[in-house]
């Protein structure tokens, strides 16, 4: 690996061009770095991370800057972390705590755009883990009845079910009796779990119905949410690398709209321990190319339910950034997990 001259040399120079943006040039890297070094021998040390692939020379100028390899290298090993102050830290409470759970993530994904002046971006929990407070059916005609979910957050989904045949009143008010009494106050991926190892149990004549429930609930409540949150979008627009390519930018856009590659990155933080840093190609995800994306899950009740993060230029303050996603991904978890005023 590089040598602690190199490595102090790349520090100072991934720190000066993520403070102005201009490629950085030995003069200006002997002043930064502190090292009494001629300019010549900075020009060879220059030399050798540009062949290690490290920093790359735009164009003619003198200057040099990082590339994604020198930005993964410095987020490893370089970075010196910059703490939030106390009074940001309670500012960031204050945006989350005591909200409903949607209004929680709108919020933490306006906050990371905020703080961060990037767009930022949460996921919501998978099946958006609605809990049920009360279930009901309702005979339509001969073979067709409407089930009526009303969750604890408030929220009414209505569902035709087709059955494979007519259903007595008194066995819909059967049916909705039992799932009101056993399984109140679950989602309905609980429910599901709770009854795969119950419906033997359940009568013959009820079980069909009590199948067909659980698909149009799950589904109802599924299909209810967007699969993330984002904001702040337009503020890529400011930054000259990104904005220059037009093409690129749309791709980029395009890419929040559909949604589902960028699902693909949230779910392999959803994995992982702690704050992911995807820089550049190590995303997977062509237009993300120039970006970098940090992200970090988030739990509720102790079970990771999702991830928040940032996306943003390569060139951005990881010493900031990273501490910002993680505190939000913990303050969400926090406020999630709170009892909640309904």
């Amino acid at each position: 690996m590089l040598d602690d001259r190199s490595r102090t040399l790349l520090k100072a120079l991934v720190e000066h061009y993520i403070a102005d943006g201009q490629p950085v040039g030995s003069r200006a890297l002997s002043k930064f770095s502190g090292l009494d070094l001629s300019p010549a021998t900075i020009r060879n040390v220059m030399a050798d991370l540009e062949e290690a692939g490290f920093v790359a020379s735009p164009h003619t100028s003198a200057g040099r800057v990082p590339t994604a390899r020198g930005y993964r290298l410095f987020v490893d090993r370089l970075l010196t972390m910059r703490p939030l102050e106390a009074r940001q830290l309670d500012e960031m409470e204050d945006a989350l705590h005591g909200q409903p759970a949607s209004q929680a993530i709108s919020s933490a994904s306006q906050l990371l755009s905020s703080l961060t002046h990037f767009a930022g971006v949460v996921m919501v929990p998978r099946r958006n883990a609605s809990r049920i407070r009360q279930v009901e059916f309702l005979n339509l005609t001969e073979k067709r009845i409407l089930l009526i979910i009303v969750t604890t957050d408030g929220d009414v989904q209505n569902r035709v079910l087709v059955t494979e045949r007519a259903h007595s009143a008194a066995e819909l008010v059967t049916a909705a009796n039992y799932l009101n009494h056993h399984f109140a106050g679950m989602d309905f991926e609980q429910i599901r779990h709770c009854l795969s190892q119950e419906i033997q149990q359940l009568r013959d004549d009820i079980r069909p119905l009590m199948a067909l429930a659980l698909d149009a609930g799950d589904e109802a409540l599924s299909r209810n949410t967007a699969p993330y949150v984002i904001s702040g979008e337009h503020n890529l627009l400011d930054f000259e690398e990104l904005s220059s390519n037009v093409k690129r930018l749309r791709e980029l856009f395009e890419l929040f709209e559909q949604r589902s590659s960028l699902m693909g990155l949230l779910e392999i933080s959803n994995r992982a321990a702690g704050v992911q840093i995807f820089i550049g190609s190590e995303s997977g995800i062509a237009p993300l190319d120039e970006c970098s994306v940090i992200a970090a899950p988030y739990t509720r009740d102790g079970q990771i339910v999702g991830s928040v993060g940032v996306i943003g230029p390569t060139r951005m303050a990881y010493e900031r950034v990273i501490p910002i996603v993680d505190i939000t991904a913990r303050l969400l978890s926090s406020a999630l997990s709170a009892p909640h005023k309904h």
